[in-house]
């Protein structure tokens, strides 16, 4: 036998079968998704989910409607939205997109998956001042949630130059994760040049390829979180009043936080809050500060993605648990900078659902833990989404502006009055005063 006939014999199926997967994952495939598999998928919050874009396009054609934000979404208490849609057969279902970790960046790329599906519809998002850190996004966070296949619609998606573009690839440089053809295509977007044919040619084949994939692996690994949300949905009462779900929250809120003094979690504060390690947390946020930070500009992201895209938003700000704050040394002071900061970012470029519940973390059972909603919380998140809900579905316009690009923005440490002039009529640079 000759050395040729062996090598095939060793080498030929492996080829063969390459090939085999390549030609498999390049041609169009269909698929549908059974309704059941679509309402798991909304409450799982795997990164698969995340990253991917059939399970949601097919969702958002329907009635779910996407609730953007980080890990607060992850606490399936009885009044998390997730549960009170079920319970109350809403005529919308949350498809809870995030997790620890992501931020604006992560967020506007999983965005380029859902464009079309979202235009016109709602999205309620939870923005929290603590993303607003210097640096903003956490890199090895943001390997987490980065999807090649949105970077590729990012990048394929590009009609024209604009600051948008150049803002975000400059920023996607910064994450290592980005690597390949991908970063040469936006290290082209950055520069404000188009991409090359080869580059348009590989980037369009390797989305064929991440889309056929999503097709077969989306339904992989889902997070069965469905018996929960029913379990959690039995402790509620029969008929919806605001009264009612309060009574309920006090009353379980009552019964998991009875180990500590800060209104914590029981099962948050054994496993995450030691007695050593609160001894080193006692006035270690005294220096923390969120009116300085890149996130503002990562939020211009989500936002000129919204105004692309008409969506009609309710956003929301949480606060921080204040006895934590107290303890921690957090100063209240400037976290109510920064949130007159991101309303400022919002009203002025006409995103008018605006819920603030950033003064409200003294209150008894309103957090979970040391930042995140919890109990009381939910019931007040509920009493914003309910009603924005109830509104009819119109395309909204918004007055987008480039300014808050800038790193002029980005370290405006000043509060922020409302009443001060636009932005968009070019006096934003005179209109932020500084106390």
């Amino acid at each position: 036998m000759s050395n040729k006939r062996r090598l095939w014999q060793i080498f030929g199926p492996v080829l063969c079968a390459a090939i085999l997967l390549l030609v498999i994952f390049l041609l169009p495939w269909e698929r549908t998704f059974s309704p059941g598999a679509i309402y798991q998928a909304a409450n799982s919050q795997t990164t698969t989910i995340f990253k991917g874009s059939l399970m949601k396009q097919d969702a958002f054609k329907d009635d779910y409607v996407p609730f953007y934000g980080s890990s607060e979404l992850s606490r399936l208490d009885p009044l998390h939205p997730s549960v009170i849609a079920q319970k109350y057969h809403r005529n919308y279902r949350p498809f809870l997109l995030g997790g620890p970790g992501s931020q604006s960046l992560a967020h506007f790329l999983e965005m380029q998956g859902t464009s079309k599906q979202l235009k016109g519809k709602k999205a309620v998002v939870i923005v929290s001042p603590q993303w607003f850190t210097k640096k903003g996004q956490n890199p090895d966070a943001f390997a987490l949630y980065y999807s090649p296949l949105q970077a590729c619609n990012f990048l394929l998606g590009i009609k024209k130059d604009t600051p948008t573009n150049r803002y975000a690839a400059k920023r996607f440089l910064q994450m290592p994760e980005v690597k390949g053809v991908i970063k040469l295509g936006m290290k082209r977007v950055a520069r404000g040049e188009k991409l090359t044919g080869f580059q348009r040619f590989y980037l369009e084949n390797q989305r064929r390829i991440l889309n056929n994939e999503d097709k077969f692996f989306s339904t992989f690994q889902l997070r069965d979180r469905i018996k929960r949300i029913n379990k959690q949905a039995k402790l509620l009462p029969a008929t919806y009043s605001v009264k009612a779900l309060d009574q309920v929250a006090s009353e379980q809120a009552e019964l998991n936080t009875n180990s500590n003094s800060f209104g914590i979690n029981n099962r948050f504060f054994k496993r995450r809050l030691n007695k050593r390690l609160l001894v080193k947390l006692k006035g270690s946020q005294r220096h923390f500060n969120y009116t300085k930070s890149v996130e503002y500009s990562d939020f211009e992201l989500m936002l000129h993605q919204f105004a692309k895209q008409h969506t009609n938003v309710l956003f929301i700000i949480p606060p921080i648990n204040e006895k934590w704050s107290n303890y921690t040394g957090l100063s209240q002071t400037m976290y109510q900078k920064a949130v007159s900061k991101i309303k400022y970012q919002l009203a002025s470029q006409g995103f008018a659902n605006v819920t603030d519940l950033s003064k409200r973390g003294g209150e008894q059972y309103f957090m979970e833990d040391t930042i995140h909603l919890g109990w009381r919380g939910w019931v007040a998140v509920d009493r914003a989404v309910k009603p924005f809900m109830a509104q009819a579905n119109v395309p909204h316009n918004y007055n987008i502006h480039n300014y808050f690009y800038s790193k002029k923005w980005q370290k405006k440490p000043y509060q922020i009055s409302l009443t001060d002039e636009n932005p968009v009529n070019g006096t934003a640079k005179e209109s932020l005063k500084g106390k």
